[in-house]
């Protein structure tokens, strides 16, 4: 499996981004997708998943609301959507793969089975 992200960039505090992350391999659709951040001098932390199926969402307290989940099954592409981008969302973003059953354990990094290469995103004037 390989994941590759993209999308990344500077926008200025307010401004918008979309990740993608398109994904080889098969049985795309059988998995739960999802995206995680670092940022410097920190560890990295959830951001959002998604679930097969009926796709459903979990997002961590600090972009609820701002930033959208979602995924193409068709085109094996999971996508993070980046709305009042503030200073403090800057970081490294990665796509990741094959998740935990339980939402209560996506926030753990080592239950995620596939990293992408992540992609850089920054929050500045």
């Amino acid at each position: 499996v390989q994941l590759q992200a993209s999308g990344g960039g500077l926008v200025q505090p307010g401004g918008s981004l979309r990740l993608s992350c398109a994904a080889s391999g098969r049985s795309f659709s059988s998995y739960v997708m999802g995206w995680f951040r670092q940022a410097p001098g920190r560890e990295r932390e959830f951001v959002a998943a998604i679930t097969m199926s009926r796709g459903s969402t979990t997002y961590a307290e600090p972009v609820k609301g701002r930033f959208t989940i979602s995924r193409d099954d068709a085109k094996h592409a999971v996508y993070l959507q980046m709305d009042g981008l503030k200073s403090e969302d800057t970081a490294v973003y990665y796509c990741v793969q094959d998740g935990p059953v339980y939402a209560a354990n996506y926030y753990n990094p080592g239950g995620w089975r596939f990293w992408g290469q992540g992609t850089q995103v920054t929050v500045s004037s």
